[in-house]
């Protein structure tokens, strides 16, 4: 069978192991929400009285996408700095593994709680608003595969944009003043200088860009007459995971053909697929292959956290968040090389129709405004850190059971 070609930003994988097996996965789905179901409402995993109700000294986060890749990362983080979370996920793309790592490393009652929902089922979202005091929304949930996107468009308008302006009501509403809203880079489209700013004209070229920029136009636009205090973050490529070891990305295995770069060679030196190829070496870059800002995905969660603690009421912040720093492809392959020990497969062909040679961000206004910078920014140590969670969790976070 003719194996699937995965092109992104100038790089394409060959997914020889593709199958599709429709009776398989929707079996799959139903048994998952079943147990998430239960999950929810066991009391081992929630505390409605302590969640429901203000209290003194401690902000409660509604963390949207939270079972997800950066959405975990970000829940861990806030756990961490002693918040409350509630974690909304319908696990369409996250991981209950995830959940239950975060729930054993902070079991007190009071500190998190899952909860399953769609954020697309209205009735859901203002039941969870009504029976929960939150104090700030972190908005991570969201499809987020380009190409996908395209072959797509109205899932990501749904999930992306009307989920949106969903949660945007509900807070509303319910007089929740705060919003940390992640957004992307994919919003600038194909800028024509470099490096983006956040003055950089907003030109989305695909239906992902185009429904997350309609969402920063709802959010804008409902800003002008209120005393929301709103952060807007759009990030570059992310990589990498916890530097501990207790959270990695764990795309869905029907996934992996969307994946990230970081993806690609993980799963390349694991031999999940043969290699890599990598079009275009022709561009007026230092080594000829496209230029794009990988930002650590630690590095990420404290920009959202710096943007929490530095959020004003009726004030809305705008910040790119990356390194400031292009690497190329070739440059990316061979630091995954190193950091994974694996001579990777590569094939370097003709550059792709369509393909612009660099995109990197300009991060001076988060830096000056909110004091964040990246620190993380050894392509390799990054790289590495999430081989050892992977090399680790060869079947990710294992079954979705309790």
């Amino acid at each position: 069978m003719m194996g699937y070609i995965k092109s992104f930003c100038g790089m394409d994988f060959v997914d020889s192991k593709r199958k599709n097996n429709f009776s398989v996965r929707i079996f799959l789905a139903a048994f998952l929400v079943s147990l998430s179901i239960f999950w929810f409402k066991s009391p081992t995993y929630s505390s409605p009285n302590l969640f429901s109700r203000p209290e003194g000294g401690v902000t409660h986060v509604l963390v949207t996408g939270g079972a997800g890749y950066i959405g975990s990362h970000a829940s861990l983080r806030l756990l961490k700095d002693s918040y409350r979370v509630t974690i909304v996920d319908n696990l369409s793309r996250g991981n209950l593994g995830a959940v239950k790592v975060l729930k054993e490393l902070f079991p007190e009652p009071g500190r998190l709680q899952f909860i399953y929902a769609d954020l697309g089922d209205k009735q859901a979202v203002n039941k969870i608003f009504s029976e929960n005091a939150f104090d700030a929304v972190m908005h991570f949930a969201a499809v987020a595969y380009v190409g996908e996107s395209t072959l797509q468009p109205l899932r990501y308008y749904h999930n992306i944009t009307s989920n949106t302006l969903l949660v945007l009501e509900a807070m509303a509403a319910h007089k929740v003043k705060t919003l940390i809203y992640s957004s992307t880079c994919a919003t600038y489209g194909e800028p024509e200088k470099m490096p983006i700013t956040e003055e950089t004209e907003q030109v989305p070229i695909n239906p992902y860009g185009k429904a997350k920029k309609m969402a920063e136009d709802i959010i804008l636009d409902f800003s002008k007459n209120s005393d929301m205090a709103i952060m807007i973050l759009r990030y570059f490529n992310v990589i990498g995971s916890d530097p501990e070891g207790r959270l990695g990305e764990a795309p869905r295995p029907e996934l992996r053909e969307q994946g990230r770069i970081s993806g690609a060679c993980f799963d390349a030196a694991r031999g999940i697929i043969p290699g890599l190829k990598v079009k275009g070496t022709d561009y007026k870059t230092t080594d000829g292959t496209c230029v794009r800002d990988y930002i650590d995905v630690t590095d990420l969660v404290d920009a959202h956290v710096k943007a929490l603690t530095n959020a004003k009421p009726g004030k809305v912040g705008i910040y790119n968040v990356g390194t400031g720093k292009g690497r190329s492809v070739r440059e990316f392959v061979e630091a995954c090389k190193k950091a994974t020990g694996v001579d990777i497969k590569v094939e370097y062909l003709d550059r792709r129709p369509g393909d612009y040679a660099e995109v990197y961000s300009d991060p001076s206004k988060i830096a000056q405004e909110l004091n964040w910078t990246a620190k993380y920014t050894n392509l390799q140590e990054s790289l590495g850190i999430a081989w050892k969670w992977q090399s680790s969790h060869l079947n990710g976070y294992g079954p979705q059971t309790l």
